[in-house]
């Protein structure tokens, strides 16, 4: 079966990799549950949308290289390969090449060749960071590595060798957050980076230089809905393709907070918040017209379509899942 997206979702208490296919109308459809075992979480795909990558948090910690097979709307396990920590978060650099994975556990950082056939090989270089890596991720240019370090309040950077997979930190880091802000997620739009901090809840608007790889700060917005009361606890955040609306989570109060991208991706217009699934980390955005959030505590996805012209969302579908959904992975088309 053909599909316009295929997408998947890692189910970290029953070690279970769940297959959704969207159709034309936007509809999800349940094609596979994957049983894999273990605490399945971060993942990963390659840009050609064949294989997924997925990483093992329980021993024997290791990343697994699924296969896409779309006619059969399938999913293989082709491939393992070990990790030297508990991975709180993978990447590819731009090429496709290599695999990138930051441990919050561990404080470092790792670098994994990717073969032709889409395997992973065994680490060839690990690096220690800051306190509590969450988050690794390659700069458009394929330059530059960014890495959020929540418990040292710093973005690092590092210089990359496309040809090598050869990480060099820097001798400062790219940014340095506000005391306790919690630095946790990182997405690249342009030559913005927003930045998700996890535990004042705040999203941050940096301009990013991308020679040198420093950041500074353009615009800074607060998650928590009207009367919140909790200890905050932001989960993760992602931008419409066309860069003109994001959408965070944040995990204690259970809602999604939306904006408007303004001023050439510099500043960010709130649009208001949205009650979701229970206790949401993983969203995604899909076909740059929907918005998919799983709950950890609900074991649920739930679908929402995108307003084209006000970047509000409207629930459309919510479907079961495994157990403790935590991460969500579309594959393009």
């Amino acid at each position: 079966m053909s599909a316009v997206y295929w997408v998947c979702v890692s189910n970290a208490d029953s070690g279970q990799i769940s297959l959704l296919a969207r159709g034309d109308l936007g509809r999800l459809e349940w094609h596979q549950t994957l049983d894999l075992g273990g605490q399945l979480m971060p993942m990963a795909h390659s840009p050609c949308g064949q294989y997924v990558y997925v990483a093992r948090r329980s021993d024997p910690l290791a990343v697994l290289t699924l296969q896409l097979d779309r006619r059969a709307g399938r999913l293989e396990l082709t491939g393992q390969a070990p990790l030297p920590a508990s991975m709180a978060y993978i990447g590819l650099d731009q090429s496709g090449r290599f695999l990138l994975a930051a441990s919050y556990h561990g404080h470092q950082v790792s670098v994994s060749p990717i073969g032709q056939q889409g395997q992973v090989g065994a680490p060839e270089q690990v690096l220690p960071t800051g306190l509590h890596a969450h988050c690794i991720v390659a700069a458009p240019s394929n330059r530059h590595v960014l890495v959020a370090c929540l418990g040292a309040d710093q973005v690092l950077r590092f210089a990359f060798d496309a040809q090598t997979g050869r990480l060099t930190p820097a001798d400062q880091p790219a940014w340095s957050s506000a005391p306790g802000a919690g630095p946790r997620h990182l997405r690249f739009h342009g030559d913005h980076v927003y930045l998700l901090n996890e535990l004042d809840a705040t999203v941050q608007v940096l301009a990013f230089d991308p020679g040198s790889g420093q950041m500074q700060l353009r615009d800074t917005h607060g998650l928590l809905p009207p009367g919140f009361g909790g200890k905050p606890w932001a989960a993760d955040l992602h931008l419409t393709p066309d860069g003109r609306f994001l959408y965070a989570s944040e995990r204690t109060s259970s809602t999604l907070a939306m904006f408007e991208v303004t001023h050439q991706g510099g500043r960010l217009r709130k649009l208001g918040h949205l009650a979701t699934e229970a206790q949401p980390r993983g969203m995604a955005v899909c076909g740059g017209d929907q918005v998919l959030v799983v709950g950890q505590l609900s074991h649920h996805v739930s679908a929402y379509r995108i307003d084209a012209q006000t970047g509000v969302l409207e629930l459309t579908q919510r479907l079961s899942l495994g157990r403790n959904p935590s991460w969500i992975e579309v594959l393009p088309p």
